[in-house]
């Protein structure tokens, strides 16, 4: 008994911090590893209270393997001493459009965006926007919209030029340049790579996300539905080359994003809706409010410019 409940956890954290991701199924999998960190600490008090050592050490190294990797998502970060002006941002996948657009603009006016990141934003959704005066409060947009769960958006407050869209397996990633009144400039991509949800599909979701420019150079956020948590390797890949969540900088990484009925309803939740600032960017302030119609929350951060 005691084997059977350390043995599969351990495997986890083996492969988790090898630096190896493995196909379907550990792709959608390896979504869940907060859960298996607390799975592998009930296995191990229990081969504990059975006196099995050896299961018992194997679980104690398999915690603290996974313990570190887990837990500072829990802890707020310090902040780079960035005294620019003020970014507010807002990213929502709207359920191939289908997202309560009322709801939505009560968002918007009560968190006041600069930019709104919208994904499986639809010819339909962007109508019924429109017709709900989005455009008066977000006056520019770089709209892709697709029939389907391919589109995406950004509006802003301030001007923006169209950048070059990201196209991988039917999926689309709006990019756009804003220009700050305080004089800089941002680009913003509105994220959204194909979900890994069968075997096959890896390949386009692991493009979709290795396509995402790197950080570094030019200010950048990437804000939207990643469909990948901070224990997928191109997430790792893509912070480590230059970004932040900001979510995980405000201690607040466990706080999951799908499916947005809660870990009750369909199965355990996630976070896998992402606001990444700029490494240079201090995170002010991050938010997962609630949006009807949807199975996604959407992902709010107020960053502040270098």
């Amino acid at each position: 008994m005691s084997w059977i409940a350390v043995v599969p956890f351990a495997l986890w954290a083996a492969v988790r911090l090898s630096g190896f991701e493995p196909d379907w199924p550990w792709v959608p999998v390896v979504a869940y590893t907060p859960y298996a960190t607390v799975a592998a600490v009930a296995g191990g008090l229990l081969a504990w209270a059975l006196r099995r050592r050896a299961a018992g050490t194997v679980a104690l190294v398999a915690v603290l393997g996974l313990v570190p990797a887990v837990l500072p998502r829990a802890l707020s970060d310090g902040n780079p001493d960035a005294k620019g002006p003020v970014l507010r941002v807002l990213a929502a996948n709207l359920l191939v459009g289908q997202a309560d657009t009322a709801e939505l603009m009560e968002l918007v006016g009560r968190l006041r965006p600069d930019v709104l990141a919208l994904q499986e934003f639809t010819p339909a959704a962007m109508e019924r926007l429109d017709e709900a005066g989005v455009r008066k409060v977000l006056p520019h947009a770089v709209t892709h919209p697709l029939p389907g769960v391919g589109g995406s958006a950004v509006y802003a407050r301030h001007p923006l030029e169209a950048g070059k869209l990201i196209m991988e397996g039917g999926f689309g990633q709006a990019r756009a340049w804003l220009k700050h009144p305080g004089g800089k400039r941002i680009e913003i991509v509105s994220v959204h790579p194909c979900a890994p949800k069968r075997y096959g599909r890896q390949p386009c979701w692991q493009a979709g996300l290795e396509a995402l420019p790197r950080g570094g150079d030019v200010l950048r956020v990437l804000a939207g539905d990643f469909n990948a948590t901070l224990d997928h390797l191109p997430m790792r890949e893509l912070l480590a080359a230059g970004y932040r969540d900001a979510a995980d900088v405000m201690g607040k990484g466990f706080v999951t994003t799908w499916p947005q009925n809660g870990p009750l309803v369909q199965s355990p939740g996630v976070t896998i809706d992402h606001v990444l600032a700029d490494s240079r960017m201090a995170v002010r302030a991050f938010e997962v409010p609630s949006l009807r119609r949807t199975d996604h929350r959407p992902v709010f951060a107020e960053l502040r410019l270098p």
